[in-house]
């Protein structure tokens, strides 16, 4: 297996879901005793926030870029930003390392492809849905996507950020994510992608009226991939 690195700490409580998802699937494809060998940077995401609300991206690109450097220096053979906002800079942080760097994006896109998904509606915080940072990696693998709704983008910007990044998962906000994916089935896409690792904490992925593509577990299984890949 492949020593692999996880830039996490975007939030915590994501990243604890990209390790298990990773050590299930070692489990389950090695048997035995085997588990995956990470390497995690877990930053401390306060100091992180501070720089995206002020959209200073250069400092946040450099506690990145220096989380990647530093897992390359411990051994890494590649990894993975464990948060769909963060690849804002990805570019940045691709090009200060020699290992590859998986995009959350490039492994959403290329499942849906693979299913035939042609239009699609994008879920997730303020700067995903806006953004061409994320839009374009799925626009040209063929997929449309809805315009973005910036009632529902500032309402999972205050769910993320007050609740799931504090490891709160209330019955109020799993509601209201049940109720605009149901709205969203009515306006006659495919698929919605659920473009925000934390939001699966109340989202539940099987029991929707649409397919739901969950960012983080299908990166967290593109990670598996490369740490199994002969």
């Amino acid at each position: 297996m492949k020593k692999f690195g996880l830039i996490g700490g975007l939030s915590w409580t994501s990243t604890v879901r990209y390790y298990q998802i990773i050590n299930e699937g070692v489990a389950r494809q090695v048997g035995g005793l085997h588990s995956a060998p990470l390497l995690i940077e877990s930053l401390d995401f306060a100091e992180v926030a501070r720089c995206t609300s002020a959209q200073d991206w250069d400092c946040t690109s450099s506690q990145l870029v220096d989380a990647a450097r530093r897992l390359e220096t411990a051994g890494a053979q590649g990894l993975v930003i464990c948060a769909n906002s963060m690849h804002t800079v990805y570019d940045r942080v691709a090009a200060a390392v020699t290992i590859p760097i998986i995009h959350i994006a490039d492994t959403v896109a290329e499942k849906m492809q693979k299913d035939g998904i042609k239009t699609a509606a994008l879920v997730g915080t303020r700067n995903v849905m806006t953004e061409k940072f994320y839009r374009q990696r799925l626009v040209s693998r063929g997929v449309s996507l809805l315009p973005p709704d910036m009632e529902l983008a500032e309402r999972i910007d205050t769910i993320v950020y007050d609740e799931l990044m504090m490891g709160k998962a209330t019955r109020e906000s799993e509601r209201f994510m049940k109720s605009e994916l149901t709205d969203i089935a009515k306006q006659q896409v495919q698929a919605a992608v659920l473009a925000c690792t934390e939001l699966e904490m109340i989202v539940d992925v099987r029991a929707n009226v649409l397919p739901i593509y969950d960012s983080t577990t299908i990166h967290a299984k593109a990670a598996l991939d490369f740490i199994l890949a002969d």
